[in-house]
């Protein structure tokens, strides 16, 4: 990395003043978005999905934890792994105190496919609190295209389909697991899917990124490469996740 150049305290404020300008402009456009994201029209949820939680059997209203919305991120965690993908690791590492999700009537949990006992077993590990369900024998994965399968279901990710992954060169989704998350709201007795989002427009939730955004050295590593955050010591990259 190249040292910044370094210049007089005004040249320096000038030059922040019109980066300023840019950021403002940034923050209009997201605002922008933010609400033409709460405007999107919703889907019914039909199915009544069983997936397993620490007292066993949950239904995806009992996700709701009596709140009025639901975030999902989906992990990737197939089921024969014996660790979840490190990519995945990082972003919930990121999560901060649910507290202040739960006053604002919204409940944050994680939904992966392996067994619920491995899940358990490596969220006790890494030092995680947040709820975390087992979606192992269940559509949920499938329907909601974090996990994909051409013999289960029509290929989808990103909302792109089996031919344009492939001609974009992202046949790493093509079969197998693919992170994301999912927005629910309920009303009444209906649950409401009302949003997904893949890939990198979960960047937002990377505060490892955010903060190392605005550091002169950058992000330095792609998502795969951060190891998981209890082998710093011994590990010298990250897992083999396809997080594009």
């Amino acid at each position: 990395m190249t040292i910044p150049k370094v210049v007089s305290r005004n040249e320096w404020v000038e030059a922040r003043k019109e980066l300023l300008e840019r950021e403002k402009e940034i923050t209009r456009r997201r605002d922008e978005v933010t609400a033409l994201r709460r405007e999107l029209p919703a889907v019914a949820v039909e199915k009544d999905y069983s997936l397993t939680g620490p007292s066993g059997s949950v239904r995806l209203a009992d996700m709701f934890e009596g709140r009025r919305q639901l975030l999902v991120y989906h992990f990737m965690f197939d089921p024969e792994w014996t660790e979840g993908c490190t990519s995945c690791s990082l972003l919930v590492d990121n999560f901060g105190h649910l507290a202040h999700l739960h006053a604002s009537d919204t409940t944050l949990a994680v939904v992966s496919r392996a067994p619920y006992a491995t899940l358990a077993s490596f969220r006790s590990r890494m030092g995680w609190g947040f709820p975390w369900y087992s979606s192992h024998g269940s559509d949920f994965n499938y329907d909601f295209h974090a996990t994909n399968d051409p013999a289960v279901a029509p290929v989808e990710y990103n909302y792109k389909d089996a031919e344009t992954l492939a001609a974009q060169g992202l046949t790493g989704f093509i079969k197998g697991e693919g992170h994301g998350l999912s927005v629910f709201v309920r009303d009444g007795e209906r649950i409401l899917h009302t949003y997904s989002v893949y890939g990198r427009g979960l960047e937002t939730l990377l505060n490892t990124y955010n903060f190392l955004d605005l550091t002169p050295l950058g992000r330095q590593r792609y998502v795969n490469e951060f190891p998981l955050h209890d082998t710093y010591d011994t590990a010298t990259t990250g897992g083999d996740c396809h997080c594009h």
